[in-house]
């Protein structure tokens, strides 16, 4: 991955796997990427027929792969299933998250801990293992870029979502572990930092919260999937080749390190 001056945008050949891809920054991530050449796996959960309308929306370089990213074994089949129809994953978007309501003061403390397990199963183990996982194929390839959404809830402290902003330290933290273990492979890792972003998943706060949270942002809007998309495709590029360990804000200027 030698960066030089002609670098752009292209990823011309390249398999990129992205998880949580259906809808949202995974989407419209999927677009950027297979415009810029790139041949595109989308996974999804449950959502078929938005992935399916993705795919056709994209064309010959889009196909769907179905899977519970957050079971270790169904994550294994559909990373083999890839690797063996592609023979390769250059790029791995570790995107799939869920972001759900667990305060402090509730009562129910089985509800608390369920709440915990399903956002680190999701949020954290499935993009440590699937970025292990993808590591095998890369290594054999020469190479690759592992990218991690992460959140402005990193660096804040939740006071509702509490076990949600500490999945996404962890994300943080675990592109730099991937940064400094694996450079040696021709493996690096970068993360992104979004704050709110018009998506499915932040609907409900942003109906709930939309002015306070603007009051928060100096550019005075709510971001864009496409705010993030950019960003990741970027990461992807041949131009980021030599960024490694990386997270890029990407708030509007709401949250600063």
């Amino acid at each position: 991955m030698e960066a030089n001056a002609n670098a752009v945008l292209d990823l011309t050949g390249k398999v990129v796997l992205i998880t949580g891809g259906s809808r949202g920054i995974g989407a419209e991530t999927a677009r950027r990427m297979a415009a810029a050449g790139g041949r595109v796996i989308i996974n999804y959960r449950r959502s078929d027929d938005e992935a399916n309308a993705l795919v056709q929306e994209i064309g010959g370089n889009a196909i769907a792969v179905c899977a519970d990213i957050a079971d270790p074994a169904a994550l294994e089949t559909m990373i083999g299933d890839v690797v063996a129809a592609f023979e390769k994953i250059d790029v791995l978007v570790n995107n799939a998250a869920v972001f759900e309501y667990n305060p402090f003061d509730g009562d129910d403390f089985a509800a608390w801990q369920k709440g915990w397990r399903r956002t680190f199963d999701l949020n954290v183990f499935a993009a440590a293992n699937a970025s292990w996982l993808a590591m095998r194929a890369m290594r054999r390839s020469g190479g690759g870029k592992i990218i991690n959404v992460a959140s402005r809830a990193a660096w804040r402290g939740e006071t509702e979502f509490a076990d949600y902003g500490a999945s996404k330290a962890a994300l943080v933290n675990l592109t730099r572990s991937i940064a400094r273990a694996c450079a040696k492979d021709n493996i690096v890792a970068s993360c992104v930092a979004p704050g709110f972003i018009e998506t499915e998943m932040a609907k409900p706060e942003l109906e709930k919260h939309r002015d306070e949270i603007l009051r928060q942002i100096p550019l005075g809007r709510v971001g864009s999937t496409a705010d993030v998309a950019n960003v990741i495709l970027f990461l992807a590029s041949p131009m980021a080749d030599y960024l490694n360990g990386v997270t890029i804000d990407i708030n509007g200027g709401s949250w600063f390190q």
